[in-house]
């Protein structure tokens, strides 16, 4: 028996460290990095965290096209403004693909817009774009929708006078319902169990994604399927999702496709039924499922956290909030209707919301790419299949392109006259070719929500509050941590 423990335990070292010589043989094939483990590779470093803190320290010794490793598979780091625009713009063909991982596959089958790569993520992207056109982005059809749900948030901060409240579930219902409109063509009641059910499982499912859960399920599937974790929780919301969406393509079919398509559901309903014929078609109903969920999540989960971000920055900072308050009473006065066209009139408030964004940037690294075709970049040769990560924070960061990097400061956006100025520093939506479908549209939600929120109301931290935790909580979002507020009717 001891005989046998020791063979075993022989044969064990052995494959180890044959795998640690097969590893550190690999690694002359792409950039520099810190030295990987076997079965593990550099997240043990990390803490099976891609941080994009983290992930600019090691900028700091290995440059900024380094290479960690997945267990046993490389990601190559893209840091810096320079070093990431050239990856996602100048080379966004190359760079343009989606890796399957275990988990994105667990949850997107491929399918869908946000996972899935080649062919048909080109169709379901281009019908995506199609589709918010037609559906009023950019027009006023859709920025009234956008008004209404702003209107409906402002009575329910009215309706509690002032109280204390956690400011998180009023803004996810009203920002859920303006694409809820977009895909389902309906908006939910707030006591809607059903909808906070949706809610809960798309947030979920937007947050494990970046959690260490997700890069170990990544590292072994097989074994984490039958392991107790919020892997299982996983697979239970995503199924809730996806039968949720069956659901109401079924309302839809049963009630009939009109002449014209009201939401996302009805255009790709049409969509299929134009090209039955067609072999190259990838329009289906896998297809269609994972494109609704796919625009549900990031189109609730991303202007949400940033809303939420937004009022904190203005309960830390009274007198920025009063700033704002005066530019917009200066400009709009109490009645006119707010529009995305008057931030051109609202330089100082229009750069409040992007430092927000700036500051508080909730994507933090973006989300993995692959090199679709051989391409070089900065010197360093990347093969076709290699995963590819953009730590897009480090843009956001990057003291070359901002003068206070680490400190809030709305004047990153303005020149010396006031006027509102860009940053080709600041990409919170990625660039190039997957550049987030829905970044038109959320530009204007939160600009409609925020200006509308602080000419109703001034927010305070509630009574004996003096500070709040201002660091993030790591996910695929970087989300506050829960905090209350307290409106004052202006």
């Amino acid at each position: 028996m001891v005989a046998l423990s020791t063979a075993l335990l022989v044969l064990a070292l052995t494959l180890l460290a044959v795998q640690y010589l097969k590893l550190q043989w690999s690694r002359g094939r792409f950039p520099p990095g810190p030295t990987p483990l076997p079965l593990i590779g550099n997240m043990w470093t990390l803490r099976f965290e891609l941080r994009h803190d983290k992930l600019m320290q090691l900028a700091k010794t290995y440059g900024n096209i380094f290479t960690v490793w997945l267990g046993h598979t490389p990601l190559i780091m893209l840091n810096g403004c320079q070093t990431v625009r050239d990856g996602l713009i100048s080379h966004s063909e190359e760079l343009s693909g989606r890796p399957a991982t275990a988990a994105f596959e667990e949850v997107s089958k491929g399918k869908g817009v946000v996972f899935s790569t080649g062919h048909n993520w080109k169709q379901q992207r281009r019908f995506g774009l199609m589709t918010m056109r037609n559906l009023g982005l950019g027009k006023k059809s859709l920025e009234g929708r956008i008004q209404e749900e702003a209107q409906t948030l402002i009575e329910f901060y009215a309706s509690i006078k002032g109280k204390p409240t956690d400011p998180s579930p009023s803004i996810v219902h009203s920002v859920a319902n303006v694409i809820s409109a977009v895909v389902f063509g309906h908006r939910f009641s707030s006591e809607d169990k059903e909808f906070h059910q949706l809610v809960e499982a798309s947030d979920f499912l937007v947050t494990f994604l970046g959690t260490m859960w997700a890069r170990i399920f990544d590292i072994a599937p097989w074994l984490m399927r039958h392991l107790p974790g919020p892997q299982q929780d996983m697979f239970k919301y995503n199924t809730f999702l996806e039968t949720f969406v069956k659901m109401e393509i079924k309302r839809h079919q049963e009630n009939g496709i009109p002449e014209e398509p009201q939401d996302m559901i009805d255009f790709y309903l049409t969509k299929i039924s134009k090209v039955s014929d067609d072999p190259t078609s990838a329009y289906d109903e896998e297809n269609m499922i994972r494109l609704v969920t796919d625009f549900f999540g990031a189109g609730t989960e991303t202007t949400t956290t940033t809303l939420r971000w937004a009022l904190l920055h203005m309960v830390t900072q009274p007198a920025m909030q009063e700033n704002v308050q005066k530019e917009l009473d200066a400009v709009l006065g109490e009645s006119q209707i707010i529009q995305y066209e008057d931030r051109k009139r609202l330089p100082y408030t229009n750069a409040v919301i992007h430092e927000v964004q700036r500051y508080s940037n909730i994507i933090s690294t973006g989300v993995f790419r692959q090199v679709v075709k051989e391409t070089s970049l900065q010197g360093f040769r990347l093969q076709k299949g290699t995963m590819v990560l953009p730590n897009l924070s480090s843009c956001l960061f990057d003291p070359h392109y901002w003068e206070t990097p680490h400190q809030f400061n709305p004047g990153h956006f303005l020149d010396k006259e006031g006027n509102f100025v860009t940053n080709e520093a600041f990409l919170p939506f990625s660039a190039g070719h997957r550049v987030c479908l829905g970044e038109q549209l959320a530009r204007v939600e939160l600009f409609i929500f925020f200006t509308s929120l602080l000419r109703a109301f001034t927010f305070r931290l509630p009574e004996g509050v003096k500070e709040v935790n201002m660091e993030p909580i790591f996910g695929a979002t970087l989300q506050p941590h829960r905090y209350k507020i307290c409106a004052n009717a202006r």
